[in-house]
């Protein structure tokens, strides 16, 4: 699954990585949460090829009588999305992109869950592949909201966890965000794990742990352990 991942980059950067026109002073978030705004990225209409919008982590699928669903739907697996009932419209016709600089994932050990943080190489922005949908309620109440996708971990995140969110290259941004395209078949092959050496990942305190913390040392790696044996190596 994915529930964090960091978002710290200029409103100059999201510009230029996702083509849009407009982009809102975003501050630097370094434990995004579920049930928190994120930050999406849409098809646009009319001039605007793409659009920010700012929207609950937490899939609320428009046919919902009980808008609190969405604190179960923050991810979908990309093996079953096109089929299950709280995904599949959105997965047909509003996927969107979501942000991010990196992600945390927590890892089983003998003395309890060891958060680690994974990001790209190059330390890079990047987008997760999203489903969005709007819905509407009593007294003219109207939530956005969006969820992640994710798909089997790569040979890098395999053990640290059995699964990671879908990271889309630029090359495949226009397709998923195509409303047109409704071809389940070639929309499914773009939720493939990310290459793992495009990636770094290491391990971090358990501050992390807080959705009420958010700040830079979060992402900071653990110091050296003393014994060698102590080593949180994701291939150990």
């Amino acid at each position: 699954m994915c529930g964090r991942f960091t978002l710290s980059v200029s409103p100059e950067v999201l510009a230029k990585l996702f083509e849009l026109d407009e982009v809102p002073d975003l501050e630097p978030r370094y434990n995004i949460a579920p049930g928190q705004a994120v930050a999406a990225i849409l098809a646009g209409r009319g001039e605007a090829r793409r659009i920010l919008r700012m929207m609950q982590w937490g899939l609320v699928p428009h046919w919902t009588k009980d808008p609190g669903i969405g604190a179960r739907l923050i991810n979908a697996r990309s093996e079953t999305v096109a089929e299950k009932p709280a995904f599949r419209q959105a997965f047909a016709r509003q996927r969107c992109l979501i942000p991010a600089s990196g992600f945390y994932e927590w890892q089983n050990r003998a003395n309890g869950k060891q958060p680690w943080f994974a990001r790209l190489r190059d330390e890079e922005c990047f987008a997760l592949a999203g489903l969005w949908q709007r819905w509407e309620g009593e007294d003219n109440l109207v939530i956005e909201s969006c969820n992640i996708l994710t798909t089997p971990a790569n040979d890098l995140m395999r053990n640290i966890h059995p699964r990671m969110p879908v990271i889309l290259p630029p090359a495949d941004h226009e397709l998923w965000l195509d409303p047109s395209t409704e071809d389940r078949t070639r929309l499914q092959q773009l939720l493939l794990p990310f290459a793992a050496d495009e990636m770094t990942a290491h391990p971090v305190g358990k501050q992390a742990n807080r959705p009420a913390h958010d700040a830079p040392d979060c992402i900071l790696p653990l110091p050296p352990p003393d014994q060698p044996g102590d080593l949180f190596e994701p291939g150990n």
